[in-house]
């Protein structure tokens, strides 16, 4: 597996995985709808400095993604390829987005999302407090992960 940034060439994949995804968490939502959205949200993230790093098997094979912000930390969008839940890549997409802001990351995450809320917790995570609205209305959690300091002696 390889990380990669964002390239044009990504955008079809990057989007029927990201409709996957949340298909899989949401299906009474119609995500498709939601697509053009996506690419236009996604290219302001980037036009403001956040970076989206790929995760590939082969050149062409799309596992997942994560658009973080590296100056603010915040970690906008992350997806995993249904196939691929379980064995790794999530993590490896947040060891990325670690290097890439290493002071630290906070998200936001629908409330009623376990699974999320479950890898986030495992991958060191804590809750700070609620969330913004988000599109469906529903409640989300601000969660924040930050790097260990050294202690002083």
């Amino acid at each position: 597996m390889s990380i990669a940034l964002r390239r044009e060439a990504d955008w079809p994949a990057l989007v029927a995985l990201w409709v996957e995804s949340w298909s899989d968490a949401y299906p009474a939502i119609d995500f498709s709808l939601r697509r053009d959205w996506l690419v236009r949200h996604l290219s302001e993230l980037e036009a403001r400095g956040a970076v989206t790093l790929c995760l590939f098997e082969a050149p062409d094979d799309l596992l997942g993604f994560v658009t973080i912000n590296p100056a603010t930390g915040w970690l906008d969008q992350i997806c995993v390829a249904r196939s691929h839940i379980g064995n790794g890549a999530g993590a490896a997409l947040m060891a990325a987005a670690r290097e890439a802001s290493p002071q630290g990351i906070r998200l936001d995450v629908n409330a009623d999302n376990a699974r999320a809320i479950g890898f986030y917790e495992r991958q060191g995570f804590t809750s700070a407090g609620p969330g913004p609205d988000s599109m469906s209305g529903r409640p989300t959690l601000v969660m924040e992960w930050r790097a260990l300091q050294p202690q002083s002696r």
